[in-house]
């Protein structure tokens, strides 16, 4: 179905190649995973395959690469639109009408089919997708991972026989990144459908990943089964190095194969984790939420404290992001009561609100608009009143090293992230609200991210994080409280409310129940020969 036949790609400007002697052939109804580090080359290696890489990226592009037998080479992009189905890593930015319905119909449209085949496979498409409830909504009042799903959907009702997913389930909560999986392994199967997936979160896909293709960022590709090429992948999930760990032949793809094998692990008590906080800094009572009729949040309490982390969980749409933006007071509010130091941030300029409330949102780069990180840093500390460095300082403590005249674009996920935290912390709040923070981020990325949340709550600072990462959550938070509906279901200690649900569960509370989330804890609770 594709075949990748000696291909190099080098970008303008740049003296090594992305991509180099590349030879790959991939068959009808395999399930791919593309993995590796961010900026390694996994999405350029994607675009090769319907053409955008070079035609619409520009760069050099060697060799042939071709799709049902037809080479990229010689055709545009929108020529292999029937054949190669792509969804990218901003939804949003992919949409191109207003309505659910409409942009599952748009690309049919475009291919001419007819308006009865049309409706159907919408149909089709919304019960397979579960987004039945949405299809009138318009997109731009969706959650993130509502938007996911549309914009897989809008690929899947033109039935193509190459299915491009770059991150495809980052935005999803737990249940709704196995829904979206499950529904792709049936493609595969019943339709012989050829599904290509760039997915930082591992172990989301590997149970249900053919083969896996691990580009590290040398120009090369490492080719094989998951558990041949995890075998030595620096990166790799929690149930690969669980399995490491305990000297496990062949390792484990699987929690039920993990399982199996616990029990010959011997086991010390586990860590105790943090529950030492300071002075409460902000306390919120009865926030009310409304979008028209539609009420986004109910009524909600929250407290937080000095040295706290906070891991704000739920499915998709269950308001979340709405009652972060409300504590934050930039977004609506229509009832309820928040403090900080005395003050309500909606009452406040947007200036005074960031020194007491910072926030970043879940595509951080829109808080980036300037054309240098030199300049970003001077901008943000003269709009904060910090003395003039005070960014640019934070900045090499988040994350050392950046070029100050690099251009915020030109950054990786993880050190654009670093660059909207130091702007946001140039106005030195003491509480930070971070919504899906790790979108984009590989496993590296994520453990940087996770010391600079250590580094701030050292400093007293109260630390919210809005997340589907359960994985990130274990790793980083003292407490956890679960939306519903606009409402809090559960409040407590990272332990007990990720140890004791199905749903929110880590890969090691799965294998070895609670009251164990991380490798780290397993790690340390070995006998000393075995660690």
């Amino acid at each position: 179905m594709i075949e990748l036949d000696h291909v190099s790609f080098t970008y303008h400007g740049r003296a090594e190649p992305v991509l180099s002697d590349v030879t790959l052939s991939i068959g009808e109804g395999e399930l791919v995973l593309f993995a590796g580090r961010t900026g390694a080359g996994k999405s350029t290696l994607l675009g090769t395959i319907n053409g955008l890489v070079p035609h619409f990226t520009g760069g050099h592009l060697e060799g042939t690469v071709s799709v049902d037998g037809v080479t990229t080479r010689s055709r545009p992009p929108r020529e292999f639109a029937h054949l190669v189905g792509v969804v990218g890593q901003d939804p949003l930015a992919g949409f191109v009408t207003d309505t659910v319905e409409d942009e599952l119909a748009y690309g049919m449209e475009q291919l001419g089919l007819s308006p009865q085949v049309m409706r159907r496979r919408v149909e089709e498409t919304l019960d397979l997708l579960g987004i039945a409830e949405l299809r009138r909504r318009a997109l731009r009042t969706l959650s993130g991972g509502q938007q996911q799903r549309v914009a897989i959907g809008a690929v899947l009702t033109t039935h193509p026989k190459v299915l491009v997913l770059d991150e495809p389930t980052s935005a999803l909560d737990p249940t709704a990144a196995e829904e979206v999986l499950a529904t792709l392994a049936r493609l595969v199967e019943d339709l012989g459908t050829t599904v290509l997936m760039a997915e930082h979160r591992m172990e989301r896909v590997i149970p249900f990943a053919d083969r896996m293709i691990h580009v590290p960022g040398t120009g090369e590709v490492i080719d094989g089964t998951p558990p041949e090429v995890l075998k030595d992948m620096p990166i790799a999930p929690p149930i690969v190095h669980l399995g490491r760990l305990a000297g496990w032949d062949p390792l484990p793809m699987s929690v039920r194969d993990a399982r199996r094998r616990a029990s010959s692990l011997t086991l010390g008590a586990p860590p105790a984790r943090n529950t030492t906080v300071g002075e409460e800094l902000l306390a919120a009572s009865g926030v009310v939420v409304r979008y028209g009729p539609k009420v986004a949040v109910r009524e909600v309490d929250l407290a937080l404290r000095a040295g706290e982390v906070l891991a704000m969980m739920g499915r998709n749409g269950s308001g979340k992001s709405s009652l972060l933006w409300a504590v934050q007071g930039s977004g609506p509010r229509q009832g309820g009561k928040v403090t900080v130091e005395g003050k309500d941030p909606k009452t406040l300029s947007s200036a005074a609100a960031r020194a007491l409330v910072g926030m970043v949102p879940q595509t951080a780069s829109d808080l980036l608009y300037l054309q240098t990180v030199a300049a970003e840093c001077e901008a943000a500390d003269a709009e904060s009143g910090a003395e003039p460095g005070k960014c640019r300082e934070l900045l090499d403590r988040l994350a050392p090293g950046i070029d100050p005249a690099s251009h915020p674009r030109d950054l990786s996920e993880g050190q654009r992230l670093a660059l909207v935290l130091a702007v946001q912390l140039s106005a030195a709040p003491r509480i930070m609200l971070l919504d899906e923070p790790t979108r984009g981020l590989d496993y590296t990325a994520k453990a940087a991210l996770a010391r600079m949340i250590a580094s701030l709550t050292a400093e007293g600072k109260a630390i919210v994080v809005a997340t589907h990462d359960v994985e990130f959550v274990a790793t980083i938070a003292d407490r956890v409280l679960v939306m519903a509906e606009g409402e809090v279901v559960s409040d407590g200690p990272t332990g007990e409310v990720l140890g004791g649900s199905p749903a929110f569960a880590t890969q090691i509370a799965k294998i070895l129940g609670e009251p164990w989330l991380t490798v780290d804890e397993v790690r340390s609770a070995l006998p000393q020969e075995v660690s």
